[in-house]
């Protein structure tokens, strides 16, 4: 599941990256909405990034941060299978590993690895 998220977030650096060099090479038709999508994908790449070092550091928060991201990207890959610029290929590549998170993330191994009991009390 970690190096899962960690590709997830390596790709969205990436396209951040693209996304950028993109504006500069190309005249955007709209400056503003191209800085708005570089300002979204750079977020929920820092956010899918904090996932993963969660994960790696078993927070147990990273369970209910980890299906959220998973199901904003099946959304995502259920829009690139419809519509007049559909794509297949990228809706599978999104949809594939969403499925497998969402499956891992509540697998009894990585609940338990995430769940912390609490501490007894000392007096």
């Amino acid at each position: 599941m970690i190096a899962l998220l960690a590709l997830e977030a390596l790709a969205l650096w990436a396209f951040s990256a693209w996304w950028v060099l993109e504006m500069i090479v190309a005249t955007p038709n709209s400056a503003g909405a191209s800085l708005a999508l570089v300002a979204l994908t750079v977020v929920a790449a820092v956010w899918v990034s904090a996932i993963t070092v969660g994960a790696l550091r078993r927070r147990p928060w990273i369970r209910g941060a980890a299906v959220t991201w998973q199901l904003v990207q099946v959304m995502i890959a259920i829009g690139c299978f419809q519509g007049i610029y559909a794509r297949p290929d990228i809706g599978w590549l999104l949809l594939l590993p969403s499925i497998i998170v969402l499956v891992l993330v509540f697998s009894p191994r990585v609940i338990a690895a995430t769940s912390h009991e609490p501490e007894p009390d000392v007096d």
